[in-house]
Protein backbone atom coordinates (compact mmCIF):
# COMPACT_ATOMS: atom_id res chain seq x y z
CA UNK A 1 0.00 0.00 0.00
CA UNK A 2 0.96 3.61 -0.99
CA UNK A 3 1.06 5.54 2.39
CA UNK A 4 0.71 9.51 0.48
CA UNK A 5 -0.17 12.30 2.19
CA UNK A 6 -3.76 12.17 -0.13
CA UNK A 7 -5.09 14.77 2.30
CA UNK A 8 -2.74 17.71 1.86
CA UNK A 9 -2.66 16.64 -2.55
CA UNK A 10 -5.53 18.81 -4.87
CA UNK A 11 -5.15 15.90 -7.32
CA UNK A 12 -6.49 13.37 -5.30
CA UNK A 13 -9.17 10.45 -6.06
CA UNK A 14 -11.32 8.60 -3.71
CA UNK A 15 -10.13 5.00 -5.47
CA UNK A 16 -12.10 2.56 -3.20
CA UNK A 17 -11.19 0.18 -6.32
CA UNK A 18 -7.35 -0.13 -4.72
CA UNK A 19 -9.20 0.03 -1.34
CA UNK A 20 -6.55 2.98 -0.34
CA UNK A 21 -6.08 6.79 -1.36
CA UNK A 22 -3.57 7.81 -4.37
CA UNK A 23 -3.33 10.68 -6.11
CA UNK A 24 -5.15 10.26 -9.75
CA UNK A 25 -1.99 9.77 -11.89
CA UNK A 26 -0.56 7.20 -9.44
CA UNK A 27 -4.04 5.22 -10.07
CA UNK A 28 -3.92 5.40 -13.68
CA UNK A 29 -0.10 3.88 -13.63
CA UNK A 30 -1.47 1.18 -11.88
CA UNK A 31 -1.60 -2.49 -13.37
CA UNK A 32 -5.70 -2.92 -12.58
CA UNK A 33 -5.18 -7.09 -12.91
CA UNK A 34 -2.39 -7.34 -10.47
CA UNK A 35 -5.00 -6.43 -7.69
CA UNK A 36 -8.14 -7.45 -9.06
CA UNK A 37 -10.09 -10.19 -6.51
CA UNK A 38 -12.24 -12.05 -8.76
CA UNK A 39 -11.68 -15.30 -9.38
CA UNK A 40 -12.74 -18.23 -12.51
CA UNK A 41 -14.47 -15.45 -14.10
CA UNK A 42 -11.90 -14.14 -17.22
CA UNK A 43 -15.06 -11.84 -19.03
CA UNK A 44 -16.39 -10.49 -15.40
CA UNK A 45 -12.72 -9.49 -14.69
CA UNK A 46 -12.00 -7.68 -18.24
CA UNK A 47 -15.20 -5.72 -17.81
CA UNK A 48 -14.52 -4.59 -14.30
CA UNK A 49 -11.02 -3.48 -15.46
CA UNK A 50 -12.93 -1.76 -18.14
CA UNK A 51 -15.01 -0.19 -15.87
CA UNK A 52 -12.62 0.56 -13.30
CA UNK A 53 -10.34 2.64 -16.39
CA UNK A 54 -13.35 4.49 -17.14
CA UNK A 55 -14.08 5.65 -13.87
CA UNK A 56 -10.57 6.83 -13.67
CA UNK A 57 -10.90 8.42 -16.25
CA UNK A 58 -14.02 9.82 -15.48
CA UNK A 59 -14.07 13.53 -13.33
CA UNK A 60 -15.14 12.33 -9.78
CA UNK A 61 -18.44 14.46 -9.51
CA UNK A 62 -19.46 11.83 -12.39
CA UNK A 63 -18.62 9.14 -10.90
CA UNK A 64 -22.29 7.48 -9.60
CA UNK A 65 -20.76 4.12 -8.48
CA UNK A 66 -17.39 3.65 -6.32
CA UNK A 67 -16.98 -0.53 -6.04
CA UNK A 68 -13.90 -2.03 -4.20
CA UNK A 69 -12.80 -5.07 -6.08
CA UNK A 70 -11.59 -7.01 -3.10
CA UNK A 71 -13.82 -10.30 -2.32
CA UNK A 72 -15.40 -10.42 1.36
CA UNK A 73 -14.22 -13.46 2.76
CA UNK A 74 -17.48 -15.42 4.09
CA UNK A 75 -17.44 -18.33 6.44
CA UNK A 76 -19.91 -21.16 7.10
CA UNK A 77 -21.30 -22.87 10.17
CA UNK A 78 -18.18 -22.63 12.33
CA UNK A 79 -18.57 -26.13 13.62
CA UNK A 80 -18.77 -27.95 10.32
CA UNK A 81 -15.79 -25.88 9.38
CA UNK A 82 -13.64 -26.77 12.33
CA UNK A 83 -12.24 -29.66 11.75
CA UNK A 84 -9.58 -29.93 14.53
CA UNK A 85 -12.93 -29.69 16.62
CA UNK A 86 -14.57 -31.89 15.33
CA UNK A 87 -11.61 -34.37 15.07
CA UNK A 88 -10.76 -34.35 18.41
CA UNK A 89 -14.29 -34.79 19.44
CA UNK A 90 -14.53 -37.87 17.73
CA UNK A 91 -11.52 -38.72 19.20
CA UNK A 92 -12.13 -38.29 22.90
CA UNK A 93 -16.62 -38.76 23.35
CA UNK A 94 -18.27 -41.80 23.79
CA UNK A 95 -19.67 -42.51 20.86
CA UNK A 96 -23.63 -41.91 22.19
CA UNK A 97 -22.16 -38.46 23.53
CA UNK A 98 -20.54 -37.90 20.61
CA UNK A 99 -23.93 -38.43 18.51
CA UNK A 100 -25.54 -36.36 20.47
CA UNK A 101 -23.55 -33.57 20.95
CA UNK A 102 -22.82 -33.36 17.02
CA UNK A 103 -25.96 -32.64 16.27
CA UNK A 104 -26.47 -29.74 18.59
CA UNK A 105 -23.25 -28.71 17.64
CA UNK A 106 -24.66 -28.61 14.03
CA UNK A 107 -27.88 -26.95 14.83
CA UNK A 108 -25.99 -24.22 16.85
CA UNK A 109 -23.69 -23.80 14.34
CA UNK A 110 -25.72 -22.40 11.80
CA UNK A 111 -28.26 -20.86 14.34
CA UNK A 112 -24.63 -18.66 15.17
CA UNK A 113 -23.94 -18.14 11.41
CA UNK A 114 -28.28 -17.17 10.70
CA UNK A 115 -29.09 -15.24 14.02
CA UNK A 116 -26.40 -14.77 17.01
CA UNK A 117 -23.40 -13.22 14.26
CA UNK A 118 -25.41 -9.89 13.08
CA UNK A 119 -26.82 -9.27 16.98
CA UNK A 120 -23.33 -9.37 18.22
CA UNK A 121 -22.61 -6.56 15.31
CA UNK A 122 -25.30 -4.88 16.45
CA UNK A 123 -24.16 -4.48 20.10
CA UNK A 124 -20.35 -3.26 18.73
CA UNK A 125 -22.29 -0.42 16.82
CA UNK A 126 -24.89 0.21 19.78
CA UNK A 127 -22.57 0.56 23.19
CA UNK A 128 -24.62 0.77 26.57
CA UNK A 129 -24.92 4.66 27.55
CA UNK A 130 -25.14 5.60 31.27
CA UNK A 131 -27.98 7.78 31.90
CA UNK A 132 -27.50 9.35 35.64
CA UNK A 133 -30.46 12.32 35.46
CA UNK A 134 -33.87 12.12 34.17
CA UNK A 135 -35.85 14.69 32.51
CA UNK A 136 -37.08 16.49 35.98
CA UNK A 137 -33.31 16.34 38.10
CA UNK A 138 -33.82 13.15 39.67
CA UNK A 139 -30.64 10.60 39.80
CA UNK A 140 -32.04 7.32 38.41
CA UNK A 141 -28.33 5.72 37.28
CA UNK A 142 -29.61 4.23 34.15
CA UNK A 143 -27.44 2.19 31.75
CA UNK A 144 -29.18 1.22 28.89
CA UNK A 145 -28.31 -1.64 26.54
CA UNK A 146 -29.49 -2.52 22.91
CA UNK A 147 -32.00 -5.21 22.41
CA UNK A 148 -29.46 -6.99 20.68
CA UNK A 149 -27.32 -7.09 24.13
CA UNK A 150 -30.64 -8.30 25.94
CA UNK A 151 -31.25 -11.43 23.03
CA UNK A 152 -27.49 -12.22 23.74
CA UNK A 153 -28.54 -12.96 27.40
CA UNK A 154 -31.53 -14.91 26.34
CA UNK A 155 -30.18 -17.15 24.06
CA UNK A 156 -27.53 -17.69 27.05
CA UNK A 157 -29.91 -19.46 28.59
CA UNK A 158 -31.49 -21.05 25.78
CA UNK A 159 -28.45 -22.60 24.88
CA UNK A 160 -27.97 -23.82 28.26
CA UNK A 161 -24.39 -21.93 28.02
CA UNK A 162 -23.96 -21.83 31.60
CA UNK A 163 -26.72 -24.55 32.48
CA UNK A 164 -24.74 -27.58 30.40
CA UNK A 165 -21.86 -27.90 32.78
CA UNK A 166 -23.89 -27.83 35.86
CA UNK A 167 -26.76 -30.49 35.05
CA UNK A 168 -24.04 -32.97 33.88
CA UNK A 169 -25.86 -34.84 31.82
CA UNK A 170 -22.65 -36.34 30.05
CA UNK A 171 -20.73 -36.76 33.60
CA UNK A 172 -17.52 -35.70 33.31
CA UNK A 173 -18.06 -34.63 29.57
CA UNK A 174 -20.01 -32.05 30.27
CA UNK A 175 -18.14 -29.27 30.90
CA UNK A 176 -15.59 -30.17 27.78
CA UNK A 177 -19.61 -29.67 25.74
CA UNK A 178 -19.68 -26.35 27.84
CA UNK A 179 -16.63 -24.88 27.03
CA UNK A 180 -16.97 -26.03 23.39
CA UNK A 181 -20.24 -24.32 22.66
CA UNK A 182 -18.74 -21.11 24.30
CA UNK A 183 -15.87 -21.36 22.11
CA UNK A 184 -17.97 -21.37 19.44
CA UNK A 185 -20.01 -18.47 20.40
CA UNK A 186 -17.36 -16.29 21.69
CA UNK A 187 -16.79 -14.52 18.76
CA UNK A 188 -20.13 -13.78 17.60
CA UNK A 189 -21.34 -12.93 21.20
CA UNK A 190 -21.00 -9.11 21.11
CA UNK A 191 -18.98 -8.70 24.56
CA UNK A 192 -21.60 -11.35 25.98
CA UNK A 193 -18.71 -14.06 26.59
CA UNK A 194 -17.53 -11.85 29.62
CA UNK A 195 -20.63 -11.67 31.77
CA UNK A 196 -21.47 -15.29 31.10
CA UNK A 197 -17.68 -16.04 32.46
CA UNK A 198 -18.50 -14.45 35.62
CA UNK A 199 -21.64 -15.98 35.74
CA UNK A 200 -20.20 -19.57 35.32
CA UNK A 201 -17.42 -18.28 38.14
CA UNK A 202 -20.62 -17.36 40.47
CA UNK A 203 -22.67 -20.35 40.31
CA UNK A 204 -19.06 -22.93 40.63
CA UNK A 205 -18.76 -20.65 44.02
CA UNK A 206 -22.49 -21.38 45.39
CA UNK A 207 -21.45 -24.99 44.46
CA UNK A 208 -18.48 -25.29 46.24
CA UNK A 209 -19.93 -23.54 49.13
CA UNK A 210 -22.45 -26.92 49.53
CA UNK A 211 -24.91 -24.78 47.45
CA UNK A 212 -27.07 -23.38 50.69
CA UNK A 213 -30.44 -22.39 51.03
CA UNK A 214 -30.35 -18.55 51.27
CA UNK A 215 -28.44 -18.96 47.91
CA UNK A 216 -30.43 -21.84 45.82
CA UNK A 217 -32.48 -19.81 44.21
CA UNK A 218 -29.64 -17.45 42.64
CA UNK A 219 -27.66 -20.70 41.82
CA UNK A 220 -30.84 -22.03 40.15
CA UNK A 221 -30.58 -18.72 38.14
CA UNK A 222 -27.42 -18.49 37.27
CA UNK A 223 -27.97 -21.92 35.87
CA UNK A 224 -31.37 -21.89 34.21
CA UNK A 225 -32.17 -22.42 30.52
CA UNK A 226 -35.46 -20.19 31.11
CA UNK A 227 -34.93 -16.43 29.90
CA UNK A 228 -37.38 -15.48 32.05
CA UNK A 229 -35.27 -16.48 35.27
CA UNK A 230 -31.48 -16.39 34.07
CA UNK A 231 -29.17 -14.03 35.79
CA UNK A 232 -25.61 -12.88 34.60
CA UNK A 233 -23.20 -12.08 37.41
CA UNK A 234 -20.83 -9.70 37.98
CA UNK A 235 -17.45 -10.07 40.09
CA UNK A 236 -16.37 -6.56 41.60
CA UNK A 237 -13.04 -7.13 43.15
CA UNK A 238 -11.35 -4.03 41.62
CA UNK A 239 -11.15 -1.11 44.13
CA UNK A 240 -9.05 2.45 43.55
CA UNK A 241 -5.96 0.93 45.55
CA UNK A 242 -5.38 -2.32 43.24
CA UNK A 243 -6.17 -4.49 40.73
CA UNK A 244 -4.77 -7.78 41.34
CA UNK A 245 -2.98 -6.82 44.87
CA UNK A 246 -6.75 -7.52 46.41
CA UNK A 247 -5.21 -7.73 49.61
CA UNK A 248 -4.19 -4.24 50.15
CA UNK A 249 -6.26 -2.52 47.68
CA UNK A 250 -9.76 -3.54 49.44
CA UNK A 251 -11.05 -0.98 51.45
CA UNK A 252 -14.81 -1.58 50.86
CA UNK A 253 -15.91 -2.17 54.44
CA UNK A 254 -19.42 -4.54 55.69
CA UNK A 255 -21.17 -3.31 58.37
CA UNK A 256 -23.27 -6.02 60.14
CA UNK A 257 -27.07 -5.10 60.72
CA UNK A 258 -29.30 -6.79 63.42
CA UNK A 259 -31.32 -8.88 60.76
CA UNK A 260 -27.58 -11.29 60.26
CA UNK A 261 -27.24 -9.08 56.73
CA UNK A 262 -24.69 -6.57 55.94
CA UNK A 263 -24.14 -2.99 54.72
CA UNK A 264 -21.55 -2.47 51.68
CA UNK A 265 -19.75 1.09 51.79
CA UNK A 266 -16.63 1.41 49.13
CA UNK A 267 -15.91 2.38 45.92
CA UNK A 268 -15.75 -0.52 43.09
CA UNK A 269 -13.34 1.21 40.49
CA UNK A 270 -13.84 -1.27 37.65
CA UNK A 271 -16.77 -3.55 37.71
CA UNK A 272 -17.58 -5.45 34.08
CA UNK A 273 -20.87 -6.24 32.81
CA UNK A 274 -22.70 -3.57 35.60
CA UNK A 275 -26.00 -4.43 33.99
CA UNK A 276 -25.71 -7.80 35.77
CA UNK A 277 -28.28 -8.96 38.28
CA UNK A 278 -26.12 -9.77 41.13
CA UNK A 279 -22.42 -9.88 42.01
CA UNK A 280 -19.73 -11.54 44.66
CA UNK A 281 -17.50 -8.83 46.07
CA UNK A 282 -14.94 -8.80 49.18
CA UNK A 283 -15.21 -6.33 51.86
CA UNK A 284 -13.72 -6.45 55.10
CA UNK A 285 -16.13 -6.68 57.97
CA UNK A 286 -15.86 -3.83 60.58
CA UNK A 287 -16.08 -4.91 64.06
CA UNK A 288 -18.18 -2.68 67.25
CA UNK A 289 -15.28 -0.45 67.59
CA UNK A 290 -15.19 0.20 63.70
CA UNK A 291 -12.05 -1.70 62.87
CA UNK A 292 -11.33 -3.57 60.03
CA UNK A 293 -8.13 -6.29 59.64
CA UNK A 294 -6.12 -5.70 57.05
CA UNK A 295 -4.12 -7.76 54.06
CA UNK A 296 -6.29 -11.00 52.96
CA UNK A 297 -7.23 -12.28 56.22
CA UNK A 298 -9.62 -9.63 57.09
CA UNK A 299 -11.44 -10.27 53.55
CA UNK A 300 -15.05 -11.89 53.48
CA UNK A 301 -16.94 -12.70 50.22
CA UNK A 302 -20.62 -11.17 49.92
CA UNK A 303 -23.26 -12.18 47.52
CA UNK A 304 -26.05 -8.96 46.53
CA UNK A 305 -28.25 -8.48 44.34
CA UNK A 306 -27.64 -5.40 42.04
CA UNK A 307 -31.22 -4.15 42.16
CA UNK A 308 -34.50 -4.54 44.13
CA UNK A 309 -37.58 -6.42 42.69
CA UNK A 310 -38.82 -2.91 41.88
CA UNK A 311 -35.76 -2.51 39.48
CA UNK A 312 -34.47 0.09 41.81
CA UNK A 313 -30.35 0.43 42.76
CA UNK A 314 -29.04 -1.27 46.20
CA UNK A 315 -27.92 1.81 47.54
CA UNK A 316 -25.70 1.49 44.82
CA UNK A 317 -24.58 5.04 42.83
CA UNK A 318 -22.81 4.49 39.12
CA UNK A 319 -20.65 7.37 39.62
CA UNK A 320 -19.82 6.80 35.11
CA UNK A 321 -18.57 4.01 32.13
CA UNK A 322 -15.49 3.33 31.93
CA UNK A 323 -13.88 4.38 27.96
CA UNK A 324 -12.18 1.33 27.18
CA UNK A 325 -10.29 0.77 24.37
CA UNK A 326 -11.83 -3.03 23.16
CA UNK A 327 -15.13 -4.48 24.75
CA UNK A 328 -16.99 -1.78 24.09
CA UNK A 329 -20.54 -3.78 23.90
CA UNK A 330 -20.09 -4.47 27.62
CA UNK A 331 -20.82 -1.87 30.22
CA UNK A 332 -17.67 -1.35 32.62
CA UNK A 333 -19.00 0.54 35.59
CA UNK A 334 -17.56 2.85 38.30
CA UNK A 335 -19.50 2.53 41.59
CA UNK A 336 -20.06 3.60 44.72
CA UNK A 337 -22.16 1.41 47.25
CA UNK A 338 -23.58 3.37 49.96
CA UNK A 339 -24.58 0.70 52.41
CA UNK A 340 -25.54 -2.02 49.81
CA UNK A 341 -27.42 -4.74 51.40
CA UNK A 342 -25.15 -7.76 50.88
CA UNK A 343 -25.09 -11.40 52.63
CA UNK A 344 -21.67 -12.76 53.74
CA UNK A 345 -21.32 -16.15 52.22
CA UNK A 346 -18.07 -17.33 53.11
CA UNK A 347 -16.48 -17.62 56.77
CA UNK A 348 -15.02 -14.37 58.12
CA UNK A 349 -11.82 -13.45 56.56
CA UNK A 350 -11.84 -16.49 54.09
CA UNK A 351 -13.13 -14.31 51.45
CA UNK A 352 -10.19 -14.78 48.90
CA UNK A 353 -10.08 -18.40 49.14
CA UNK A 354 -13.89 -18.78 49.10
CA UNK A 355 -13.13 -16.80 45.46
CA UNK A 356 -10.52 -18.86 44.54
CA UNK A 357 -13.39 -21.43 42.54
CA UNK A 358 -14.79 -17.90 40.31
CA UNK A 359 -10.91 -16.71 39.10
CA UNK A 360 -10.00 -20.52 38.01
CA UNK A 361 -13.41 -20.51 35.79
CA UNK A 362 -13.18 -16.65 35.19
CA UNK A 363 -9.52 -18.00 33.70
CA UNK A 364 -10.59 -20.33 31.87
CA UNK A 365 -13.18 -18.69 29.99
CA UNK A 366 -10.11 -15.86 29.78
CA UNK A 367 -8.30 -19.07 27.44
CA UNK A 368 -11.83 -19.94 25.79
CA UNK A 369 -11.71 -16.19 24.14
CA UNK A 370 -8.57 -16.29 23.73
CA UNK A 371 -8.89 -19.64 21.14
CA UNK A 372 -11.77 -18.18 19.68
CA UNK A 373 -10.52 -14.75 18.78
CA UNK A 374 -7.49 -16.68 17.13
CA UNK A 375 -9.86 -19.04 15.13
CA UNK A 376 -11.73 -17.05 14.15
CA UNK A 377 -9.10 -14.52 12.81
CA UNK A 378 -7.54 -17.50 10.78
CA UNK A 379 -10.62 -18.33 9.61
CA UNK A 380 -11.48 -15.00 7.54
CA UNK A 381 -7.74 -14.82 6.58
CA UNK A 382 -7.85 -18.37 5.14
CA UNK A 383 -11.22 -17.69 3.54
CA UNK A 384 -9.52 -14.35 2.27
CA UNK A 385 -6.59 -15.92 0.67
CA UNK A 386 -8.92 -18.45 -1.19
CA UNK A 387 -10.38 -15.33 -2.84
CA UNK A 388 -8.23 -12.32 -2.99
CA UNK A 389 -5.88 -12.11 -6.01
CA UNK A 390 -2.17 -10.28 -5.98
CA UNK A 391 0.53 -10.24 -8.44
CA UNK A 392 -1.53 -12.88 -10.86
CA UNK A 393 -2.64 -15.11 -8.65
CA UNK A 394 -4.45 -16.11 -5.08
CA UNK A 395 -3.24 -15.56 -2.22
CA UNK A 396 -2.77 -18.98 -1.20
CA UNK A 397 -0.91 -20.05 -4.30
CA UNK A 398 2.10 -17.74 -2.38
CA UNK A 399 4.50 -19.93 -0.37
CA UNK A 400 5.22 -16.99 1.71
CA UNK A 401 2.21 -16.22 2.73
CA UNK A 402 0.84 -19.57 3.46
CA UNK A 403 3.76 -20.33 5.49
CA UNK A 404 2.73 -17.12 7.40
CA UNK A 405 -0.62 -18.51 7.77
CA UNK A 406 0.40 -22.34 8.78
CA UNK A 407 2.28 -20.42 11.22
CA UNK A 408 -0.67 -18.84 13.00
CA UNK A 409 -2.28 -21.99 12.64
CA UNK A 410 0.09 -23.71 14.85
CA UNK A 411 -0.59 -21.38 17.39
CA UNK A 412 -4.29 -22.07 16.89
CA UNK A 413 -4.19 -25.59 17.22
CA UNK A 414 -2.00 -25.57 20.19
CA UNK A 415 -3.54 -23.51 22.19
CA UNK A 416 -6.95 -25.17 21.42
CA UNK A 417 -5.24 -28.85 22.54
CA UNK A 418 -4.58 -27.00 25.83
CA UNK A 419 -8.18 -25.54 26.81
CA UNK A 420 -9.12 -29.32 26.10
CA UNK A 421 -7.17 -30.32 28.34
CA UNK A 422 -7.69 -28.40 30.94
CA UNK A 423 -11.45 -28.49 30.47
CA UNK A 424 -10.73 -32.39 30.00
CA UNK A 425 -9.45 -32.24 33.63
CA UNK A 426 -11.88 -30.26 34.90
CA UNK A 427 -14.62 -32.42 34.01
CA UNK A 428 -12.55 -34.74 36.25
CA UNK A 429 -12.96 -33.04 39.46
CA UNK A 430 -16.26 -31.93 38.98
CA UNK A 431 -17.34 -35.40 38.41
CA UNK A 432 -15.16 -37.20 41.53
CA UNK A 433 -12.85 -39.08 38.61
CA UNK A 434 -10.15 -36.53 38.66
CA UNK A 435 -7.05 -38.78 40.63
CA UNK A 436 -4.73 -36.59 42.84
CA UNK A 437 -2.15 -36.08 39.91
CA UNK A 438 -4.82 -34.81 37.46
CA UNK A 439 -5.88 -31.88 40.39
CA UNK A 440 -2.38 -30.91 40.78
CA UNK A 441 -1.96 -30.53 37.24
CA UNK A 442 -5.11 -28.42 36.61
CA UNK A 443 -3.88 -26.32 38.89
CA UNK A 444 -1.00 -25.90 37.63
CA UNK A 445 -2.33 -25.60 33.97
CA UNK A 446 -4.85 -22.75 34.64
CA UNK A 447 -2.58 -19.87 34.85
CA UNK A 448 0.19 -21.31 32.57
CA UNK A 449 -2.60 -21.11 29.83
CA UNK A 450 -4.38 -17.78 31.17
CA UNK A 451 -0.83 -16.25 30.63
CA UNK A 452 0.32 -17.67 27.27
CA UNK A 453 -2.91 -17.65 25.52
CA UNK A 454 -3.14 -14.29 26.17
CA UNK A 455 -0.45 -13.59 24.47
CA UNK A 456 -0.89 -15.76 21.70
CA UNK A 457 -3.85 -14.26 20.84
CA UNK A 458 -2.57 -10.64 20.14
CA UNK A 459 0.30 -11.46 18.40
CA UNK A 460 -1.94 -13.90 16.35
CA UNK A 461 -4.99 -11.52 15.55
CA UNK A 462 -1.77 -8.54 14.52
CA UNK A 463 -0.90 -11.20 11.80
CA UNK A 464 -3.93 -12.30 10.97
CA UNK A 465 -5.03 -8.15 10.70
CA UNK A 466 -1.81 -7.93 8.40
CA UNK A 467 -2.85 -10.90 6.32
CA UNK A 468 -5.57 -8.65 4.96
CA UNK A 469 -3.44 -5.49 3.93
CA UNK A 470 -5.06 -2.09 4.17
CA UNK A 471 -8.28 -3.75 4.59
CA UNK A 472 -7.55 -5.19 7.78
CA UNK A 473 -7.19 -1.82 9.09
CA UNK A 474 -10.71 -0.98 8.07
CA UNK A 475 -12.96 -0.86 10.71
CA UNK A 476 -16.06 -1.38 9.30
CA UNK A 477 -15.01 -5.13 7.95
CA UNK A 478 -14.96 -5.98 12.08
CA UNK A 479 -11.26 -6.86 11.96
CA UNK A 480 -10.03 -4.24 13.89
CA UNK A 481 -13.03 -5.07 16.80
CA UNK A 482 -11.87 -8.42 17.01
CA UNK A 483 -8.07 -7.15 17.47
CA UNK A 484 -9.10 -4.63 20.15
CA UNK A 485 -11.30 -7.00 22.40
CA UNK A 486 -8.26 -9.41 22.14
CA UNK A 487 -5.94 -7.16 24.01
CA UNK A 488 -7.62 -7.31 26.96
CA UNK A 489 -6.90 -10.72 27.24
CA UNK A 490 -3.20 -10.71 28.89
CA UNK A 491 -4.90 -7.96 31.57
CA UNK A 492 -8.15 -9.18 32.90
CA UNK A 493 -8.00 -11.95 35.40
CA UNK A 494 -4.34 -11.21 36.30
CA UNK A 495 -1.57 -10.00 34.43
CA UNK A 496 1.17 -12.17 32.25
CA UNK A 497 3.41 -11.21 35.11
CA UNK A 498 1.11 -11.56 38.25
CA UNK A 499 -0.13 -15.40 36.64
CA UNK A 500 3.74 -16.43 36.20
CA UNK A 501 3.98 -15.51 40.31
CA UNK A 502 0.76 -17.72 40.88
CA UNK A 503 2.30 -20.47 38.80
CA UNK A 504 5.92 -20.21 41.12
CA UNK A 505 3.41 -20.35 44.26
CA UNK A 506 1.71 -23.18 42.78
CA UNK A 507 5.00 -24.84 42.61
CA UNK A 508 5.97 -24.07 46.50
CA UNK A 509 2.69 -24.89 48.01
CA UNK A 510 3.00 -28.38 46.36
CA UNK A 511 6.78 -29.14 47.59
CA UNK A 512 7.51 -29.92 44.18
CA UNK A 513 4.57 -32.62 43.28
CA UNK A 514 3.17 -30.17 41.12
CA UNK A 515 6.37 -30.39 38.91
CA UNK A 516 7.04 -33.98 38.73
CA UNK A 517 2.91 -34.81 37.96
CA UNK A 518 3.62 -32.09 34.87
CA UNK A 519 7.01 -34.36 33.86
CA UNK A 520 5.77 -37.20 34.35
CA UNK A 521 2.59 -36.33 32.46
CA UNK A 522 4.69 -35.07 29.48
CA UNK A 523 7.33 -38.26 29.56
CA UNK A 524 4.23 -40.53 28.93
CA UNK A 525 2.70 -38.63 26.21
CA UNK A 526 6.07 -38.53 24.66
CA UNK A 527 6.39 -42.39 24.74
CA UNK A 528 2.82 -42.73 23.27
CA UNK A 529 4.09 -40.69 20.50
CA UNK A 530 7.22 -42.73 20.33
CA UNK A 531 6.20 -44.77 18.02
CA UNK A 532 5.73 -42.58 15.45
CA UNK A 533 8.56 -42.38 13.16
CA UNK A 534 7.21 -39.26 11.17
CA UNK A 535 7.47 -37.34 14.89
CA UNK A 536 10.72 -38.72 16.03
CA UNK A 537 11.97 -35.05 15.56
CA UNK A 538 9.36 -33.16 17.13
CA UNK A 539 9.58 -35.81 20.33
CA UNK A 540 13.39 -35.35 20.30
CA UNK A 541 12.94 -31.37 20.57
CA UNK A 542 10.49 -32.13 23.13
CA UNK A 543 12.61 -33.77 25.59
CA UNK A 544 15.62 -31.41 24.94
CA UNK A 545 13.14 -28.90 26.43
CA UNK A 546 11.90 -30.67 29.15
CA UNK A 547 16.04 -31.32 30.24
CA UNK A 548 17.12 -27.54 29.87
CA UNK A 549 13.77 -27.09 32.09
CA UNK A 550 14.93 -29.68 34.62
CA UNK A 551 18.91 -28.23 34.45
CA UNK A 552 17.56 -24.27 34.86
CA UNK A 553 15.22 -25.67 38.11
CA UNK A 554 18.41 -27.61 39.57
CA UNK A 555 20.81 -24.97 39.12
CA UNK A 556 17.57 -22.42 40.57
CA UNK A 557 17.69 -24.47 43.77
CA UNK A 558 15.11 -24.24 46.25
CA UNK A 559 16.67 -21.21 47.57
CA UNK A 560 17.17 -18.49 45.13
CA UNK A 561 13.83 -17.17 45.53
CA UNK A 562 15.03 -13.80 43.36
CA UNK A 563 16.29 -15.79 40.43
CA UNK A 564 12.92 -17.83 40.18
CA UNK A 565 11.36 -14.32 40.00
CA UNK A 566 13.41 -12.74 37.54
CA UNK A 567 12.51 -16.18 35.46
CA UNK A 568 8.77 -16.57 35.79
CA UNK A 569 7.28 -15.38 33.13
CA UNK A 570 10.26 -17.79 30.95
CA UNK A 571 9.44 -20.44 32.92
CA UNK A 572 5.89 -20.41 32.70
CA UNK A 573 5.99 -19.70 28.67
CA UNK A 574 8.40 -22.64 28.73
CA UNK A 575 5.76 -24.74 30.31
CA UNK A 576 3.32 -23.74 28.22
CA UNK A 577 4.89 -25.00 25.11
CA UNK A 578 6.37 -28.04 26.25
CA UNK A 579 2.98 -28.89 26.96
CA UNK A 580 1.02 -27.75 24.00
CA UNK A 581 3.70 -29.44 22.04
Amino acid sequence: FCRLPWWRSSATCKSWQLGHFLPRDRCQMLNIKAINTTVGQEQQIGMQEKQVLEDLEMPLARRETETLFQEQPETGNQYLEDTLLRSYLKTHLPPKVLEEVHQDLERFGNRLLTKIQPLGWECELNPPVFRQYDAWGWRVDHIHTCSAWKRMKEISAEEGLIAEAYERRFSNWSRLYQAVKLYLFSSSSGGFNCPLAMTDGAAKVIESLGIPGSLKNAFDRLTSRDPEKFWTSGQWMTERRGGSDVANGTETVARKQPDGTYRLYGFKWFTSAADSDMTLTLARIADAEGQCTQGSRGLSLFFLRVRDEEGKLNNIQVQRLKDKLGTRQMATAELWLHGARAELISAEGRGVASISNMLNITRIHNVIGAVASMRRMISLSREYARRRVAFGKLLKDHPLHMQTMARMEVQARGAFLLLMEIVRLLGLAETKLASEQDQLLLRLLIPVAKLYTGKQASAVAVEAMESFGGQGYMEDTGLPVILRDTLVLSIWEGTTNILSLDVLRSLAKSHGQVMAVFLSTVQKKLELASGSEELAPAVQRTREAIGSLTQFLEAAGPEQAVTMELAARDFSYSLARIYTG
